[in-house]
């Protein structure tokens, strides 16, 4: 738009995605599943007896065939309470649950009579359906149910592939077989359809056969037999209703404007008792968080026991989201994406009618601004805080400062809710807020200036270039007036390495706050405001970490990487830790040395079609 006043767009967010045009889904069935934003998946079956990865184990000839299914001889479901399951899950604050009713393994949860099926209640220690009483639970819980169901059956004698080294058989040479096995795997479709009746069915697995091979419109045509309305995810090959992307949280959102990441609490799907590399409640809320805020659900999963019982470590996470949800539910369901990283250098969501926008803050501090903010809010409170106190000012060039006192903040995320009379009103292309360095010098409140720098570099305009700012702030010719701020040139010295002649930081989706790069790109510099709730966390940086450190004092942090594959180029999500007493009062700069210039990824994250 050619006038910087017009409205580039009122929030609506509405995009064709990379679902198959005939299988573009009902908005009205998609409803509960957009609104539900939290859901808890379930991997549980007989690779928890050992404590091994679910079919890819032997797939992968970790373990051969035969020993890996001599786990049906351990898996006891003694302790097994679906009652408890079910309500762990409702008061987690998820609004559906889907669990594994057979994995690439062919172990089947339920008393399945597909020809040469194998089974729980049949062929395990356990000797009962464990299925059916879950699924009776979620219904009476009122929570949505999902059905995982996996494609491939390594297991079974129709299916071609056995493992990665070894087939049973060609499609071409023997079709007969090949549809002896789809006609296997639409009978249990069908049985578990009319068993249950799910509202949403998940699968798995597609990548290893075509649409036409595994026969996707037949499939589809059936389950919609059952319920018109099932909402199926999109890895039915080229047909589904909404976008999978798996462990790793994305940097940019997803095309379609369904979506839901599959996202587990440590780094195995099902129970593995040695894995212990679990994320922290603090790290699951904030992710939840980050989803929200690119208009997409959690899908967190928990791995049982062979007896049924839920580790501690799970059982603990999932209390905190439950803490969580329910002190900020207006925030959370029935939300959409929230505003540009241009516009709110932070997380937000917005209501469905756009008349309530909620910022979600990781961090304690005394203020927040929104840029190209068109109407000014009727309203601003901190969720769950009656005491606290916010107060706001629009000023000419549409940028809202947001001031917080006597507030109470979350361990994990604060939320404040704004609150429009109409819907709210951003501009795309607004007046970047651009004071002079002399103005910023003369700014009385120190962390408002020291913001404004920040601010500014971030975008790409470093108001120091030509100041007399030197490299190591030392010596500087930075002009003083009687006006100006002693404490802002001394932050300003202190932190000059991550000022000089550094350049734009960090476009959105990486970082959720203000950043700088150095001028040789090898050094990223980013700006954390107050007293983060936890680890700083950084998204698509596909480099390998040198070190870090807090400029202006030299002491050394550490990171932890979470949800990096080894075998594949995505990167993990990097948690950066830092202590709170090595913190800076006006804004804390932290310097990651990379190992080469900055290469940020930002591509689709889809399915993970290997494990190796």
């Amino acid at each position: 738009m050619k006038n910087k006043w017009t409205i580039a767009f009122l929030l609506g967010f509405l995009v064709s995605g990379n679902i198959n045009a005939q299988d573009k889904p009902n908005p009205k069935k998609m409803e509960w599943f957009q609104n539900a934003k939290l859901g808890i998946f379930i991997h549980w079956g007989i690779y928890s007896v050992d404590g091994i990865s679910e079919s890819w184990s032997f797939f992968n000839n970790y373990i051969n065939h035969e020993n890996y299914m001599k786990q049906l001889n351990g898996f006891s479901a003694s302790k097994y309470d679906p009652v408890y399951w079910a309500k762990l899950i409702k008061d987690s604050g998820a609004k559906y649950s889907v669990i594994t009713t057979k994995h690439h393994d062919g172990v089947s949860l339920w008393d399945s009579s597909a020809e040469k099926a194998t089974t729980i209640p049949r062929n395990s220690l356990a000797k009962k359906d464990v299925l059916t009483p879950f699924v009776m639970e979620l219904k009476k819980t009122g929570l949505k149910t999902g059905l995982y169901y996996s494609l491939p059956d390594w297991s079974h004698p129709y299916y071609d592939i056995n493992t990665k080294t070894k087939k049973r058989y060609e499609i071409k040479d023997d079709s007969k077989r090949w549809q002896n096995f789809v006609h296997y795997y639409q009978e249990q479709l069908n049985d578990l359809s009319d068993r249950y009746h799910p509202d949403l069915l998940w699968f798995d697995g597609d990548w290893e056969h075509t649409s036409e091979e595994w026969q996707a419109p037949v499939t589809l045509e059936n389950l919609r037999k059952f319920n018109p309305n099932i909402i199926v995810n999109s890895r039915l090959t080229d047909h589904g209703d909404y976008e999978t992307p798996e462990q790793g949280i994305p940097v940019i959102s997803p095309q379609n404007e369904y979506w839901e990441l599959c996202y587990t609490m440590n780094d195995s799907w099902g129970y593995q008792p040695f894995d212990e590399n679990y994320k922290t409640p603090n790290m699951l809320v904030r992710t939840l968080a980050d989803v929200i805020s690119m208009g997409g659900n959690l899908l967190l999963d928990i791995g049982p026991k062979a007896d049924g019982s839920i580790p501690e470590e799970q059982i603990k996470i999932l209390k905190n989201l439950g803490r969580w949800t329910a002190k900020y539910s207006d925030a959370i369901y029935n939300t959409r994406h929230g505003i540009p990283f241009e516009n709110y250098r932070g997380k937000s969501a917005l209501s469905v009618d756009k008349k309530n926008l909620f910022l979600y803050l990781e961090e304690a501090k005394d203020f927040t601004k929104i840029y190209g903010l068109v109407n000014q809010p009727i309203s601003a409170k901190i969720i769950g805080d009656d005491k606290a106190k916010v107060n706001f000012n629009l000023t000419t060039n549409k940028t809202l400062t947001l001031n917080f006192s006597n507030t109470q903040f979350d361990q994990d995320a604060t939320v404040v809710q704004l609150s429009f009379k109409d819907p709210i009103a951003i501009l795309k292309d607004f007046p970047k807020e651009a004071n002079s360095l002399s103005d910023i010098k003369d700014n009385k409140n120190t962390k408002l200036a020291v913001y404004d720098i920040a601010n500014q570099l971030t975008v790409g305009n470093n108001v120091l270039n030509s100041s007399g700012l030197t490299q190591d702030g030392m010596e500087m010719t930075i002009p003083k007036t009687s006006k100006t701020n002693s404490e802002t040139l001394s932050w300003i010295s202190k932190h000059a390495e991550a000022l000089f002649e550094t350049g734009k930081g960090l476009p959105d989706g990486h970082y959720s706050g203000m950043s700088t790069l150095s001028k040789d790109k090898q050094t990223l510099y980013l700006f954390v405001e107050g007293t983060p709730t936890g680890p700083i966390a950084l998204k698509g940086i596909k480099n390998g970490i040198s070190r870090i450190r807090i400029v202006g004092e030299g002491s050394m942090l550490n990171h932890h990487i979470y949800n990096k594959l080894y075998w594949s180029d995505r990167p993990g999500i990097i948690y950066i830790d830092v202590s709170k007493e090595r913190l800076d009062k006006n804004m804390t700069v932290i310097a990651v040395l990379l190992d080469k210039p900055l290469e940020l990824y930002r591509e689709k994250v889809g399915a993970i079609e290997s494990n190796l």
